[in-house]
């Protein structure tokens, strides 16, 4: 799996942080860092609810994934 994030769209308001902790950093007053862009599976359920509940839809996974 691999996360994709368009910063255009981007808005930072962190519920992928919330998701996913491990994965994904929202800086105050910033946008999404994506902190492992190839994460193994023991996140992977954390990583496609972050994706599913992105309120402006920034973030993707390729692979055939969502």
């Amino acid at each position: 799996m691999k996360i994709r994030v368009d910063l255009d769209l981007c808005q930072g308001h962190a519920v992928c942080q919330a998701e996913a902790p491990a994965v994904f950093a929202v800086p105050k007053r910033g946008q999404v860092e994506i902190l492992d862009s190839d994460p193994g599976p023991a996140v992977r359920a954390a990583v496609l609810e972050a994706v599913k509940y992105c309120p402006t839809q920034a973030l993707s996974v390729s692979d055939g994934e969502v």
